[in-house]
């Protein structure tokens, strides 16, 4: 049976024994794709706002406070996972200077202020998370991030889906910037690819 990603309590017993796991990729090679944009946003803002949704217990929010990106919230709805964050910029720099919120991504106005804009959403492989709960929870999630959005902002997600996105009145125009194969058990297994989508509000 597949994991029940979409239900909290999952998530819940996971992270009462796990400290730190990275979804399809290293938060380093991560990096290296969204580093264009945020160095496009840095270009027009002093220090670009970041929203990292369903941060669990990766360790992208070290990644990008290493880079010199202050101002980042990190959502997840388990205060666990928030506890794991925390941690780990703890662990890593002495200090906790980024922002931790627990909050429901398909229900971001139940952890943000309304008045709060991002300039860049960034997801990695939440969104593939709450695709289980079906199209009705994907709308959700874009439509919260559509209202967080600042103008001109724009929405960056690793999934393993290539139609993640292939949904009727999804709010945003979607196309992908990366392809990243994923590593054979075999050599005569076929290629797969996990895919990075750049999302801009319609």
């Amino acid at each position: 049976m597949p994991a029940d990603f979409e239900k909290q309590s999952y998530w819940r017993e996971r992270f009462k024994s796990e400290t730190s796991f990275e979804w399809l990729a290293s938060s380093e090679s991560f990096m290296t794709l969204i580093a264009p944009h945020l160095s496009e946003i840095s270009r027009r803002e002093t220090q670009p706002k970041i929203l990292h949704l369903g941060s669990g217990t990766s360790d992208l929010q070290n990644h990008f406070r290493a880079n010199g990106y202050l101002d980042v919230t990190n959502v997840d709805y388990e205060p666990l996972a928030i506890e794991r964050g925390r941690q780990l910029e703890e662990a890593t720099f002495g200090e906790v200077r980024l922002k931790y919120v627990v909050a429901d991504v398909t229900q971001l106005g139940s952890g943000l202020r309304s008045d709060q804009r991002f300039d860049i959403v960034i997801d990695k492989s939440t969104v593939d998370a709450v695709s289980c709960g079906g199209t009705t929870t994907i709308l959700r999630m874009a439509s919260g991030i559509r209202k967080y959005l600042a103008e001109g902002g724009i929405w960056i997600s690793l999934s393993y889906s290539s139609t993640r996105f292939d949904v009727e009145d999804l709010p945003f125009d979607v196309e992908v910037i990366a392809k990243i194969l994923t590593p054979k058990l075999k050599e005569s297994e076929p290629e797969v690819y996990h895919h990075c989508y750049l999302l801009r509000p319609k």
